[in-house]
């Protein structure tokens, strides 16, 4: 079995975020997908390990911010290579806090979307939430990052927490 092939599957490059109590926290995120449009239905995959994870798991909603081209790698691994059980995420970023107390990033943003988790599915080492859409807005115009831009031109590296590593996997 040749695990390349999951290559060719197309992925973009997200924050989700959620809160808990009046801590918040982001993560970066490539596996985000719309599941159905009536009611609007995404879903996403979270590593259990992730202090994310954790604050949906409680809260029962997140959000997806959509990041564009622009955004730098420090800023990225802000939310993908650090843990929000140390750190402060959303500490000097751009944010905006929705009524649902879910943030939404505004910086490298060009929309997101907030949900309400309406089911869920253990896959082993992640987390698949279910979330009907509950609101969303554009921000500002943009191209929305792939995962392909992500490693080919600003060449970021896959963390060992995202469900698309593969161990031992040169990029």
């Amino acid at each position: 079995m040749d695990i390349n092939v999951l290559h060719n599957l197309s992925y973009g490059m997200y924050i989700v975020s959620s809160n808990k109590d009046e801590r918040l926290n982001g993560q970066i995120a490539n596996t985000v997908f719309q599941i159905t449009s009536e009611p609007v239905t995404i879903a996403i995959s979270i590593n259990k390990n992730n202090l994310t994870h954790e604050f949906i798991d409680c809260s029962c909603q997140f959000t997806v911010s959509v990041l564009n081209e622009e955004a730098p790698l420090v800023f990225i691994g802000k939310f993908g290579f650090k843990t929000g059980k140390k750190e402060e995420k959303f500490k000097d970023v751009n944010f905006k806090k929705l009524a649902s107390g879910c943030p939404v990033v505004l910086d490298y943003s060009i929309c997101y979307i907030e949900a309400k988790v309406v089911g869920k599915l253990d896959c082993g080492t992640h987390t698949v939430f279910l979330g009907k859409m509950t609101g969303s807005e554009m921000i500002k115009p943009g191209k929305p990052m792939t995962y392909e831009y992500y490693h080919l031109v600003k060449k970021g590296t896959t963390p060992r927490a995202a469900p698309t590593f593969i161990k031992g996997e040169k990029r």
